[in-house]
């Protein structure tokens, strides 16, 4: 299978159908080979716009859903980001190529922290992640993610890419004046994107599109 090919596809109707927006979020999807993040016998879906089965109950989500989670987002060269839920590591590799391109001098790159509380998972994704090219821009680091990772705060993007009841307390407080945070907010069985703005005067936040995430697991998510 041609994945250079199927990717420039599924990158052009992502566009078509109002997912993508962004010449940096184009170019970061037309950047991270999205096979290799992927369980091998699953590689031919790749480029799918569906979610994917990874292992341990997880999935790595459906390719509209990063496109739109990024844009809203909207990390930039030299960010530090903080990513909860790791996953696969696809997502992070893609932040990561916005925030320090491939190509660009290092000493304009930012960096992306993820968090992953299953191990197992956490050592698959810095695996992909070095297949890719991408072990240094992205630490995989293993713990409770609604906690946050206060030893690199503050940051100027975080993301969380599992479902929360509610925006976890640490999270907005690792994340610095003028900084955004996306993440799906709702119950167990249906969530909305909800884009978090850190102020001077305080948080503002609004909702974006209906999503459907594996529950956050954690002190301020839900229970195992």
């Amino acid at each position: 299978m041609d994945f250079e090919a199927e990717r420039r596809r599924l990158v052009s109707w992502l566009k078509r159908a109002g997912f993508l927006a962004s010449a940096k979020v184009e170019r970061a999807l037309l950047a991270v080979p999205r096979e290799l993040f992927v369980p091998e016998e699953l590689r031919e879906l790749a480029y799918d716009d569906r979610p994917l089965p990874i292992g341990h109950g997880q999935t790595i989500s459906a390719p509209s859903v990063v496109a739109r989670m990024t844009e809203l987002l909207d990390p930039d060269v030299g960010h530090r980001v903080l990513e909860v839920g790791t996953g696969s590591g696809y997502q992070a590799a893609v932040l990561a190529e916005i925030v320090a391109p491939t190509g660009a001098p290092r000493e304009s790159w930012g960096h992306v922290w993820s968090i992953e509380r299953i191990p197992e998972l956490a050592e698959q994704a810095r695996r992909n992640l070095e297949r890719a090219g991408y072990s240094d821009r992205v630490t995989v680091v293993v713990g409770d993610g609604t906690l946050g990772y206060p030893e690199e705060a503050p940051y100027d993007r975080i993301m969380v890419t599992a479902a929360a009841p509610s925006i976890p307390p640490p999270l907005l407080e690792q994340l610095r004046v003028g900084g955004r945070l996306v993440a799906p907010i709702g119950d167990r069985w249906s969530q909305r994107l909800v884009v978090a703005e850190k102020t001077p005067r305080g948080v503002e936040t609004w909702e974006d599109i209906e999503v459907l995430f594996v529950p956050l697991v954690g002190r301020y998510g839900w229970h195992p």
